[in-house]
Parts: C-alpha cells; structure tokens; sequence
C-alpha cells in the first residue's frame, strides 16, 4: 500500500482545480490497472470542485509503477475558467510520496483494535477489524477502517499516522515552512513528471 499526497501547494484557485482533475485521472488510470484507491484526507479549494489537497492511498499490483508516473510535477496547460483575460496558461501542482514510518515509530505507537461503523452508527461488520492508531508522545491519533482485515489496517494506519506527525512537524518548524515555499517555486521552474491539456484534463506525456 502506498499514499500520495497531490497538492496545490500556494497555488491559485486554478492549481486547486488541477488537483482535481488529476485525482480523477488518478483514479480512473488505478481502476484499469485493478489498483484499489481511497481518499484518506482532503482539503477543499475555495472555488466548488477544486482541491488544495488530498491523500490517497493505492492498493494492488502495479501500485509501486502507477505511483512512480505521478510522483514529481504535473503540468496543466489551460486557460482558467474563472479569469478568462488572465495571460497565465499554465498550472502546476505536486505529487509526493509518503515515506513508511520507521521501526522507532512503529514501537512508538499505540493500537486499538475497535469494530468498524457506518452510517447512523451501524457496524459495518461484526469483526474489529478497525484499528485507531495513536502516537503515545503527541496523543495525536487516526482511526482505519477501510479494509477488512486488521492487518491492512493497521499498516495504513501507521502510514497515515506517519504522514500527520511529518505534517505536524513541518508546521512547527519556521525554517522548513520557508524551504517548503522555495520548493514550491521551484516546482513550477521544474520539468514535469506529466503534462496535460484542456478542460478534459487530455494528457500529453506519460
């Protein structure tokens, strides 16, 4: 299983739509490849249908190859459909990679087994197989039940817990907010990982 995390970064409303779109590309391209996909977290955009961000996790073989074809720059060349004078035709977003937490974060960790649920508090199933994973030092805790099996869940769940203490840790640190700014600059100077076109998200590169 692995997590990406597709952003928008500092971008405007336009590179928010871009998230978007390559989230449904994403997932289309996963669905051919029989790769299992969920959205773990999402951060809306202030424009209806726009992302600033979102996690997704993949799931299946070929996971590790579908992954490597995002991971870096996309380049959308669009004009924006908010601000038709604007001279700006190109839009870029980031795709990165979450690391696997550590063996020193795994003894860190502390899981629950619970029983999953859903709408208006009915079990999904009669097994607990959700796992809520919670980091002893910081208290900060996420809860998995997108799988059936606690195994599955308990490594997504670390996987998760691990991307929200490195998050937490880049907030903290006034030093890598500004690093992670200079890195946005030079993502849009970069060459991209894929280019695509038009409102219909058409992709140029591979």
């Amino acid at each position: 299983m692995i997590l990406l995390q597709l952003s928008a970064a500092q971008g405007p409303a336009e590179c928010c739509l871009a998230v978007a779109r390559a989230l449904a590309c994403l997932q289309h391209e996963a669905a051919q490849a029989g790769i299992r996909t969920e959205q773990l977290e999402r951060e809306d955009g202030e424009q209806p249908g726009t992302l600033r961000s979102v996690l997704l996790s993949l799931d299946g073989d070929g996971e590790d190859t579908l992954a490597s074809r995002w991971e870096g720059t996309i380049q959308w060349i669009c004009a924006s459909p908010w601000r038709p004078r604007h001279p700006r035709k190109n839009w870029f977003i980031g795709v990165a990679r979450c690391e696997a937490p550590s063996t020193t974060l795994t003894d860190e960790i502390r899981f629950e087994a619970t029983r999953s649920s859903g709408p208006g508090g009915q079990h999904v199933n009669k097994t607990e197989s959700a796992i809520r994973a919670t980091h002893v030092a910081t208290g900060i805790s996420v809860k998995v039940q997108t799988e059936r099996s606690q195994h599955a869940n308990k490594r997504l769940a670390m996987l998760l817990l691990a991307h929200k203490l490195a998050c937490r840790d880049e907030e903290m640190n006034a030093a890598q907010r500004g690093l992670r700014r200079q890195l946005h600059r030079q993502v849009e100077r970069g060459n991209p990982r894929r280019v695509f076109r038009g409102e219909g998200f058409v992709p140029l590169s591979s």
